[in-house]
Parts: C-alpha cells; structure tokens; sequence
C-alpha cells in the first residue's frame, strides 16, 4: 500500500508535466479505442481494470484525447505472453483431439471412442508476428509443429517463425496451413484481413483460431466455411461485438470453439502490470527510455524486449 501511495503522489507531480504513464491492455488501441481494456494506475487508488466497451462515451474520448496529444502511453506489452500461447495451444489441441464432442458425449452419458488427431507434423501459420506469436511459435515447435510467420514485411531466417511472408501476399501463404493463429492488432490495415479469400485458399482441414482482434476476421465469412464445410474448425477469443449477445448466429456455428475473451487472463497479472508500471515509473525519473512506448501511427508498441 505504501508503495503505491508513493506512486499515486510521483504521479500527481508528474502530470504536471503532461506526461501520463498508462498500462494499455490493448492492441490496436490507436484506431479503434472502443475495443480496447485499460488499467491505469491513478494517485493514491490501486490498479483499475475496466472495459471501455462497456463504460460511457466520456472514457472513450479520455483515450482519443491522450492519442491525439503529445503524452506518452506505455503498454503491457509481455505480460500476457505466457497465458496467450499456453491459451492458444489448449485450443489447438482442443480442436485437433474434438474434445467439445467427447464433453457433449460425457453430458449425453455416451460411451464413444473414436480416434483423433495429432499436432505433431502439422503446420501453424502464425497471422501476426508479436512476442504473443513469438512465444506460441516456440510452444508449438515442442509439440512437433512446422511453424511459419505472417508480418507487415517479409524477412527470411527468424529464429522462430523461418521465413515471415509478408501480409500483402495474402492469401498464398496460407494454402499450406493446418492451423492459422490469428494474433493481429486492429488497425485500418489489419480490418477484415481473414475473409472469404482467406478463408477460401485453407485446405479443407484447416482450423483457424483467433487471440488477436475480432475486427480482423470476417466473422460471417467464417460461419458461412464452417457451415459449408470447407474449413474443418474454428476457436474464438474474441469477435464483434463483445460481450457476444445471447442471439448471436455464433453460438450454433458447427465446430466453432467460443471463450469470452479470457486467453491472457492469468492469476496475478495484476501484480505483474504493477511490476510494469513501477519500472517504467523508476525509468522516467532516471531519465532512462521507457519500456513499451506505444507508436501512436501504429497503435501498438512495435520496440524489441530490452
């Protein structure tokens, strides 16, 4: 408690001089602010999480002003990694072994086995090439996965992804997948990016599983694949809008996997956000550069771990 009362008075002198040092539990949260969480630390109050979705126009526009101006906005970028990888394997796995039909089976009081897949030997195309990407990459390597990558530019040799092609050679690099992660930030350039053409260039036993952004996909184009057949399955963290309401065509989507966008929600990231902050706080008055620093053009914090 002590330490952070003695944060929320460095802050309230530190306001002074129109620098706001806030932990943005986002990605893309310079386009499309609605979507966003947030947690900010403010004087004298513990760490607030709150959804902006869901609260009034007012913080919306608190957002848009701190992007518009000149303060600088930190993110929580690596906090989330571990749990989103782990998170994203689960579905994976979840998919691939068809455990919604072994728990349906279990509710029906059904004894049926059936054979089921592997992931070893299949290949994850990784739409998006983040420390999130990065560390499900490494994660789906131990389990025998080829892995490759998808980024704004292409490059050859990276250590977890081989060669990344780039976004604008969609929707070739996708052909050869068994599974597309979907881990992209909203943008004006990422919106709708895996639509019907996308959708259309999978193999028919593809999956598709998105941790990212639900602007990124066409939600209707994946309904009408999964429906249709022409895609084998899917898994959603997140999708528009959010909350999904009770009468959304989503729910009744044949092999669709649905979680309330909880894939980095892990015990103690609260403490570890805090950690975050107080980092940064002890770098700003050192005069050192800061971790995570947002680029407000990119609406994401593009620096390397330092």
């Amino acid at each position: 408690m002590a330490t952070m009362l003695k944060t929320g008075r460095l802050l309230t002198r530190v306001a002074g001089l129109a620098v706001l040092f806030a932990v943005l539990c986002t990605m893309g949260l310079a386009q499309r602010p609605q979507e966003a969480s947030i947690t900010i630390t403010l004087a004298g109050q513990s760490m607030i999480r709150s959804d902006i979705r869901a609260t009034a126009p007012a913080a919306v526009a608190v957002i848009q002003g701190l992007l518009k101006g000149d303060v600088v906005l930190t993110n929580s970028r690596y906090v989330f990694d571990q749990a989103l990888a782990e998170y994203t394997i689960g579905l994976m796995l979840a998919l691939n072994k068809d455990l919604p039909t072994t728990f349906r089976h279990q509710l029906e009081h059904r004894w049926v086995q059936r054979e089921s897949e592997t992931l070893s030997g299949k290949t994850v195309v990784m739409l998006g090439v983040g420390p999130i990407a990065r560390r499900t990459a490494q994660l789906a390597k131990a389990f025998g996965m080829s892995v490759r990558g998808i980024g704004r530019t292409a490059r050859a040799g990276d250590p977890d992804f081989g060669d990344i092609a780039a976004s604008d050679a969609m929707p070739a690099p996708l052909a050869e997948a068994d599974y597309v992660v979907m881990v992209l930030p909203s943008t004006p350039q990422t919106a709708g990016m895996v639509g019907a053409a996308a959708l259309g260039a999978l193999k028919p036993a593809a999956r598709l599983v998105n941790v990212g952004r639900g602007s990124t996909l066409d939600q209707d184009a994946l309904c009408t694949a999964l429906r249709e057949g022409r895609i084998a399955g899917a898994a959603l963290d997140v999708m528009t809008p959010e909350p999904l309401p009770p009468d959304s065509p989503l729910w009744d989507v044949p092999n669709l996997i649905i979680s309330p966008h909880m894939s980095g929600d892990h015990a103690g990231w609260q403490r570890e956000i805090a950690d975050l902050f107080t980092r940064n706080l002890e770098r700003f008055q050192r005069g050192e550069p800061l971790l995570n620093v947002v680029d407000k053009r990119l609406g994401y914090a593009p620096s390397e771990r330092p």
